[in-house]
């Protein structure tokens, strides 16, 4: 079982963490920003370095990638929303009283291509300035963002990345937003207290600092390397990593890491 926790959680793509696990551990702290009144020019600071011109050029050629279209006919459009894009949090999962039910990860933003491709930045703040550390192919974010503020209004939509489920909860309920989801709590949801009880049994022992984790099982992280970065650790199982579909196809474009696959895991 892939733990959802620790450094490796940040982002999707296990062959990633090495690369942006202490960016997005920062971020974690700084974008905290989003539950106080600054959380407006936080999402306006990272859909400008969504929109910036080393950004668009950067997704010409990542929309080019397959010779689908020429980087020339690209022509990205980055679309004017910035959404929040939160995940199931360790103190949740441990039943710390007062915990929220997820955490900011990082914020998302999508792009268009001329012939209809979609992508995800990822941005997060780094040195005090929010830039983009990823670019995924889709719109899951900010498709999941919407769905759930028609489904629940004023919910929170966030993400369990163990199965890779989308849910919005409320202070009472959490309802599913994809198949995973829905597999996971059925289709009419389930109270705040039912799931808190089924993350906790299913992952409460596989929280840092537990002896699984310690291990560094399933996604787990070693010892930091030599130069103080974290370290994957080997797998102790078998089961199905983070990463994206057929392992991460990553190309060094611009300064920042992209995934041309996400993960698609069937049960």
């Amino acid at each position: 079982m892939t733990s959802p926790f620790g450094p490796a959680s940040h982002l999707r793509a296990a062959a990633l963490a090495a690369v942006t696990a202490t960016l997005l551990l920062g971020a974690t702290a700084e974008a905290t920003a989003a539950d106080n009144p600054a959380a407006g020019n936080a999402r306006a600071e990272a859909h400008k370095a969504a929109a910036a011109p080393a950004t668009v050029d950067t997704l010409a050629r990542f929309f080019a990638r397959d010779g689908a279209l020429t980087r020339g006919a690209a022509a990205p459009r980055v679309q004017r929303e910035t959404v929040e894009v939160n995940t199931l949090s360790p103190e949740f999962v441990a039943g710390r009283p007062g915990a929220r039910i997820a955490e900011l990860e990082f914020m998302a933003t999508t792009a268009v291509a001329s012939d209809g491709q979609k992508a995800s930045l990822w941005t997060a703040p780094l040195r005090g300035k929010w830039q983009v550390v990823n670019i995924a192919t889709g719109d899951d974010e900010t498709r999941y963002f919407a769905e759930g503020a028609r489904k629940l209004p004023g919910g929170t939509v966030f993400r369990e990345p163990q199965i890779d489920a989308w849910y919005v909860a409320d202070t009472t309920r959490v309802l599913p937003l994809d198949a995973d989801a829905t597999r996971a709590v059925g289709a009419g949801g389930t109270t705040l207290a039912a799931y808190a009880g089924r993350v906790r049994a299913a992952y409460a022992d596989k929280l840092p600092g537990t002896a699984y984790a310690q291990q560094g099982k399933a996604g787990g992280y070693a010892q930091g390397a030599p130069d103080g970065t974290p370290a994957p650790a080997a797998s102790a199982t078998p089961a199905a990593p983070l990463a994206a579909a057929g392992g991460a196809a990553l190309l060094a474009l611009a300064g920042f890491t992209v995934v041309r696959l996400r993960r698609r895991e069937q049960p």
